[in-house]
C-alpha cells in the first residue's frame, strides 16, 4: 500500500479518535454555532485563494499570520508557497476550527492558536517575533461586536513591517471603512469566481 494511502489513512483514523469531522461539516458547524464570526456559509474557492495570495513576495517572508483559518482553505495553500525556514501562525476564536487543523496539518511551520486577532502583538512575541510581514483575514468586520473590527485592524497596522501588507478578503465593501483610518495604501478587486462574489483588499504598510 502507497505512504500517502497509509498515511492518509492514520489522519482518518486520528480525526475520528479526536472527535473531529470532515472540513465540509466543520465549516457548517462553526458557521451556524457562530455565524457572526465565520461570515460565509461555504469555503473560499481557489481561485479565490489564490487571487488574494498573487502579490506575497514569498522570499522575504518569514511570518505569515492568519485571522479566522477555519477548516484550512487558505491555510494549505499559504504552506505550500512559504520558505521552509518561515512560519505561519493561525489565530482563530472557535476552538473546534483550531483543534481540527491542529489534527489535520502536520507541518513544524504551523502554529494554530486559539485566541483573538485583537492580541496579535502578544502572540507573535509569544513566537519570539516583533513583525509580521503579511496577514491574511477572513474575518467578517462588519458584523464583529462593536469595538472589536477597528480593535483588529490597528493591532495589525501596528505589527506589521513596512512595506508588509494586511490581505483581505469579505462579501461586505463597508470593510473598507476599517482600514482606512490606517492605510493610505489600499488595492481593491472583486473576485467573481466565488459564492458569493468576495471583496478583496490589499493594505500596504508604507
Amino acid at each position: 500500500m502507497p505512504a500517502s494511502t497509509v498515511s492518509a489513512k492514520r489522519r482518518r483514523a486520528s480525526m475520528r479518535a479526536a472527535g473531529v469531522s470532515s472540513p465540509w461539516v466543520m465549516f457548517l458547524k462553526g458557521f451556524f454555532k457562530h455565524p457572526v464570526m465565520v461570515g460565509a456559509i461555504a469555503s473560499s474557492s481557489q481561485r479565490l485563494v489564490r487571487h488574494m495570495l498573487s502579490p506575497v513576495d514569498w522570499d522575504n517572508c518569514k511570518l505569515f499570520v492568519e485571522y479566522g483559518p477555519g477548516v484550512g482553505t487558505f491555510t494549505r495553500t499559504i504552506l505550500e508557497r512559504l520558505a521552509p525556514d518561515a512560519k505561519l501562525i493561525v489565530i482563530d476564536t472557535n476552538p473546534d476550527f483550531i483543534r481540527y487543523l491542529k489534527h489535520t496539518i502536520d507541518d513544524p511551520r504551523f502554529i494554530a492558536i486559539n485566541d483573538s486577532a485583537a492580541d496579535i502583538k502578544r502572540i507573535i512575541a509569544d513566537h519570539g517575533f516583533e513583525h509580521a510581514d503579511y496577514i491574511a483575514s477572513g474575518l467578517p468586520f462588519s458584523t464583529l461586536p462593536t469595538g472589536v473590527g477597528d480593535a483588529i485592524a490597528h493591532a495589525t497596522h501596528d505589527i506589521l513591517r513596512k512595506d508588509g501588507a494586511f490581505l483581505v478578503y469579505q462579501y461586505n465593501p463597508k470593510v473598507r471603512n476599517f482600514l482606512t483610518p490606517y492605510w493610505e495604501h489600499i488595492d481593491h478587486a472583486v473576485e467573481w469566481w466565488n459564492l458569493p462574489p468576495a471583496q478583496l483588499w490589499w493594505a500596504w504598510k508604507k
